[in-house]
């Protein structure tokens, strides 16, 4: 028998994700089990979308999280972007982004634009 409450407060949100986490870690899943857990799955993603406000990364910060995740140096940045110096600028946020740069990170990297079009604060 499955047994799913609603997922209103922010009590309902922290026990709906314990009782993922239970599941998640269970061996052999029954029947019941899978569609208790795509069920509480929904129920929190909707909780989430209403009550919690995720703010896209700094487009910085996704780079050099890019970067690690591909093993990247600067000098493969310089590369995309045709400058040493240029990179540098960018990855020390000294200047804002432009419009080709974004481009060029974007099919480079596959960094999303809207991440990569976010305001940040510079340091020039």
């Amino acid at each position: 028998m499955i047994n799913v409450q609603p997922v209103i407060t922010k009590t309902d949100h922290k026990l709906a994700l314990k009782r993922i986490e239970t599941l998640m870690d269970k061996g052999n899943k029954t029947r019941f089990d899978e569609i208790e857990l795509e069920t509480l799955f929904v129920l929190v993603s909707n909780y989430e979308e209403k009550h919690i406000q995720i703010f896209p990364p700094d487009p910085i910060d996704a780079i050099l999280f890019r970067m690690e995740q591909q093993g990247l140096t600067q000098g493969d940045i310089a590369k995309i972007l045709g400058s040493k110096q240029r990179a540098s600028e960018y990855l020390n946020k000294k200047i804002p982004l432009s419009i080709e740069a974004i481009r060029k990170l974007n099919d480079s990297l596959g960094i999303s634009g809207d991440i990569l079009i976010q305001k940040y604060t510079t340091k020039g």
